[in-house]
């Protein structure tokens, strides 16, 4: 049974110290606030964080859905106690609701990111780079899932788009009610592979997951028509087991992703961007006004947009502030770069107007 959730040798060596202590292995399928629901050796159980865990463990150190846990299991209708969590091959963080900034661990343990925006009202390219941010700070391999084809006659223009920006990762669009594309998106759900599934409200999530599973195994909501947006069909996060023996960890939709630390996610989201920097004169261009820059070259020559410079701008400010929070010698080199490059451009403008 855990195999087919992705139990490998490598975590059966692992595990040996817990194994020790009388603990046995489980996987999360599903997380509902403090209670789980834990896939072991036999089938599905219930399971709570012991006491001293909770008090222990740090905020993303907590149980997730698609972690592997140390569990004491009890017989019968016991509820049984998650004493450790494993370590992590790839997770999801992103900043938590609310004013307090704080990172929550929304997935654990996944090959593959299944990045899901309609085609429809909700159509986004700088969200799609908000979210291939975050794909590629889990270390999993993003894929754009394009869906509701059947709704849009400019589909290939679309995709076009979205490959444009989507440096890396493979772009496919599906439609799930007619089948369109769900061949294309199987290839990258092999056996033993686990993918998570993360999106906006009302993108076809839940409708995907049904149609790979072969059943409806998630609640489908009506979508408004006005903007194409609808409620939150999928009220907790949950690791299907596929037909041909993938695993697919649904999560609610989010109205809003708020990234933790995109750092060198963000790099790699703009990697063109990056690169036209690397050719700029000096090192610490600010991309504004400084002589020889390439990026503002790449402007005036239309190879590069100023919707995608500013989506780059955007997620690298909100990167560095988290960095500055985290880090005071981070917030005193800020300051130093800034008032660097008001000096830079006083004596610029003073330049021009005495020549």
């Amino acid at each position: 049974m855990l195999t087919s959730y992705g139990w490998t040798e490598a975590l059966d060596r692992d595990f040996a110290p817990f194994a020790r202590e009388g603990l046995t292995p489980a996987r999360v399928v599903i997380q509902h606030r403090a209670r789980f629901v834990l896939m072991g050796e036999g089938g599905e159980f219930s399971a709570e964080t012991a006491g001293r865990f909770l008090h222990n463990a740090s905020t993303t150190g907590l149980p997730v859905v698609g972690d592997w846990v140390a569990v004491d299991r009890q017989a019968g209708e016991g509820v049984s106690t998650i004493h450790a969590v494993m370590p992590r091959s790839s997770q999801f963080v992103r900043k938590a609701a609310g004013v307090v900034d704080k990172p929550q661990v929304v997935a654990a343990n996944f090959d593959v990111v299944l990045l899901t925006t309609g085609l429809d009202t909700d159509f986004n390219l700088r969200r799609i780079e908000r979210y291939l941010t975050a794909a590629w700070g889990t270390g999993a391999q993003p894929v754009v899932v394009l869906t509701k084809a059947d709704l849009v006659d400019d589909v290939a223009e679309k995709v076009a788009q979205v490959e444009a920006v989507a440096l890396g990762a493979p772009v496919l669009a599906l439609s799930a009610p007619t089948g369109q594309g769900l061949k294309a998106l199987r290839a990258f759900l092999t056996p033993g592979t686990t993918a998570v599934m993360l999106g906006m409200s009302g993108v076809g999530k839940s409708t995907l997951v049904n149609a790979l599973a072969g059943e409806a195994r998630q609640a489908v909501g009506e979508v408004r028509a006005t903007d194409g947006r609808g409620r939150h069909t999928t009220t907790h996060r949950e690791l299907v087991l596929l037909p041909g023996g993938a695993l697919i960890l649904d999560t609610p939709g989010m109205r809003e992703l708020g990234l933790w630390d995109p750092g060198e996610a963000n790099a790699q989201t703009f990697e063109d961007i990056e690169a036209l920097a690397r050719e700029c004169r000096f090192r610490d261009c600010g991309h504004v006004a400084e002589p020889g820059c390439a990026v503002q070259a790449a402007l005036k020559s239309g190879e590069l947009s100023v919707e995608r410079l500013e989506s780059y701008r955007k997620l690298g400010r909100e990167g560095a502030f988290i960095e500055r929070k985290e880090d005071p010698a981070a917030a005193i080199a800020h300051r130093k770069l800034w008032a660097n490059r008001a000096k830079t451009e006083r004596r610029r403008r003073r330049a021009e107007e005495e020549g």
